[in-house]
Parts: structure tokens; sequence; C-alpha cells
């Protein structure tokens, strides 16, 4: 009599599959090898003449310049608004891993708030690290948030890491040599990547955030910033560039709060 064997299952399988990088995954990977090789063989670019200038300079109730301080309060706002709109969003219908990714966004929007309101108050290379840390916080979410919708999550996460801990290094790297190209790599790169993942379908279980939304957004902020005189003009004395650019670049979070909602509603 034949004895029977019985195969038994090959669990190796689905850990290899699961471990093996998607095309997107790899292209991804590629592309942050080739910003991190630009970033250390471009020439050092120091910050342009007269950045730390701006326009509008007066206090109010001893505050320096205060306008470009005060202005930085809508991050706050937003940031309130959206660990609001995650607290209403059952864990059912939002994943642990995009609930993190979203938490370090709003996070990085509240530091921003104080770390660019600290640069305001005395502008400076040594403070304008400081204020690119909140910004990197913030910029490691979003990128984190955008991949994870557009890639797939373990992306998202990966990405998030390593713009958290890129980021203040760049900062630090800035305000320790001058050379600013780590920075303007880290930050047009990561724009350049939210505009390739807009022409990329949402995976299963994104958020579905618009991310020509968010680039709109920043396109604005960042000519208010450079026509900072110009529209401290156009208003008679009322409002400057900068502050303006400041009350744009918080509204680059409503498309993720909006998507929020959407969330919390269905």
């Amino acid at each position: 009599m034949r004895a029977q064997t019985r195969s038994l299952p090959n669990r190796s399988a689905p850990l290899a599959t699961r471990s093996r990088l998607s095309r997107a995954e790899v292209a991804l990977a590629l592309f942050v090898l080739v910003l991190a090789a630009l970033a250390a063989l471009l020439p050092a670019v120091p910050l342009p003449a007269g950045y730390h200038e701006f326009v509008d300079a007066r206090s109010w109730l001893e505050l320096p310049n205060a306008a470009d301080v005060l202005s930085n309060l809508p991050f706050a706002l937003m940031a309130a608004l959206g660990w609001r709109a995650l607290r209403r969003i059952p864990e059912a219908r939002l994943d642990a891993g995009r609930r993190a990714l979203a938490l370090v966004f709003f996070a990085g929007l509240l530091l921003t708030t104080f770390t660019s309101g600290f640069y305001h108050l005395a502008p400076g290379d040594a403070a304008l690290a400081v204020d690119r840390l909140g910004i990197g916080v913030a910029f490691a979410g979003l990128l984190g948030l955008a991949t994870a919708d557009r890639i797939g999550l373990r992306a998202g996460l990966a990405l998030c890491v390593l713009v958290a801990l890129a980021a203040p290094m760049a900062a630090l790297w800035h305000a320790a040599t001058g050379n600013m190209t780590p920075w303007a790599g880290l930050q047009g790169g990561g724009l350049l990547l939210l505009l390739a993942l807009a022409g990329r379908r949402a995976q299963p279980g994104a958020l579905g955030f618009s991310l020509l939304a968010v680039l709109g957004w920043y396109a604005l902020a960042k000519g208010l910033e450079l026509g900072d005189a110009q529209v401290f003009t156009w208003t008679l004395g009322t409002l400057s560039g900068h502050s303006a650019k400041h009350l744009v670049a918080a509204l680059a979070a409503w498309p993720v709060l909006r998507a929020l909602r959407r969330a919390a509603e269905t």
C-alpha cells in the first residue's frame, strides 16, 4: 500500500511576492538616487542677495515684522481642521499607514506656524534653518501621502521617512556651509515627483486628493513670494506678497482636508 503524501503549502512564495518591488517603486527609488547624486555633485549655490529683506517690517504691539509672523497662523488652523477630520474617520475607512502619513503632514503644518514665525522675528541664515525644519516635516507627510495614493503605501511610508531625515540635514547643511543646493534639490525634486504622480491613477484605499490643486496653490504662493514688494504696493501697504504667500500656502492643505472629510462622510 503506497503511502499518500500531502504537499505542504509554500509559505515563502507570498513573502517573496510581497517583498518584490513594483516597477513604480523601482522608478521612485532611481529618481531618489539621481536626486541625491545631483544634490551632492552640482555646484554650491548661495541664497539670492537680499533674501532676508522683506518689504513689510512694521511692528505691532512690539512684535517685529508682525504681518509676516502672524500670517503663519493659518497653518495651525489647517492642522487643527485636519486632526479633527482624521478623528471623524472610522478605522475601517482609512488604514493606519495613511492615517499616520496624514498626521505627519498636519504636525508639520503646526510646526511650521512656530518655525516660520520664529524666522520672521529676526530673519537670517540660522533662523531660516529652523524655518525649514517645520516645512520639511510637512513636505515629508505630503509626499508620503501622494506616493501612497498613486504608487502604494509601502513606498509612501518609506519616502516619508527618507524626506523627514533628509530635509533637516539639507537645512542645517545650508546654515553651516551657505550651500543651498541640497535643499533646492529636495524641494524641486519633490515638486517634480508630485507632478509626475498626478498623472497616475489612485491606488485602492487612496484618499484621492488632487495633486494638481496642491501644486496650483504652491505655484500661486511662490509667485506672491517673488512679488513681495509689488503686492505691497498694489494693496496700498495693506498686505505684502510674503505675508500673502503664507496665507495661500496654508490653502495647499485644503485638497487633503477635503479628501479626509469625504472619507468621513462616506
